[in-house]
């Protein structure tokens, strides 16, 4: 990958914008607008972290994923949250994403950015449980929205998301949630 745009370039401030405006329509869990900022063959996925020797050559278990998804899954998802059947999200959790150290990077195509940044999520859910912290490093890709439909975070969309957690064991009672 080549050096980050600088913090003053357009591209990196769009970018960072994009990535703050995500964050609080996930924290408001208006999934429905979420949605409408990923693009048609969005591809988001969580690997599982494995916990190997320096020399191994990996760090997560090839071929397994906690999120390996695509537009339609996601949206299957968020479809549920409205049902009686999303018993893991009633009462709703209280979230709080807390995006960081974000640099944007130029490719080879004018209308995508390669964005990294880092996503610590806290969840609280109802009033006796423990609340979770999930760290996280993200590699996203985005690209220029065609039809200028993304109003709300300008004009780029998600195209694909990697989600590297930092733990090998996930400390959270189960996965209703998007990073």
């Amino acid at each position: 990958m080549t050096r980050p745009l600088p913090f003053s370039d357009e591209r990196h401030l769009q970018a960072h914008q994009f990535l703050v405006d995500e964050a609080y329509l996930l924290d408001a869990q208006d999934f429905d607008t979420w949605l409408s900022l990923l693009t048609d063959d969005v591809r988001y996925l969580m690997p599982v972290r494995a916990t190997t020797a320096r020399g191994a050559g990996f760090d997560t278990s090839p071929g397994m994923a906690h999120f390996d998804e695509d537009r339609y899954s996601l949206g299957r998802r968020v479809a549920r949250f409205a049902t009686e059947h999303a018993w893991t999200e009633d009462p709703p959790s209280r979230l709080r994403h807390f995006v960081t150290n974000v640099r944007a990077f130029a490719t080879d195509d004018p209308d995508e950015l390669a964005v990294q940044s880092a996503v610590l999520l806290f969840r609280s859910r109802g009033d006796v449980r423990e609340p979770a912290l999930v760290s996280a490093a993200r590699d996203d890709l985005l690209r220029r929205d065609p039809s200028g439909k993304a109003e709300s975070a300008g004009h780029w969309m998600l195209a694909a998301r990697t989600i590297t957690v930092d733990e090998s064991v996930l400390r959270m009672q189960n996965l209703a949630v998007f990073l």
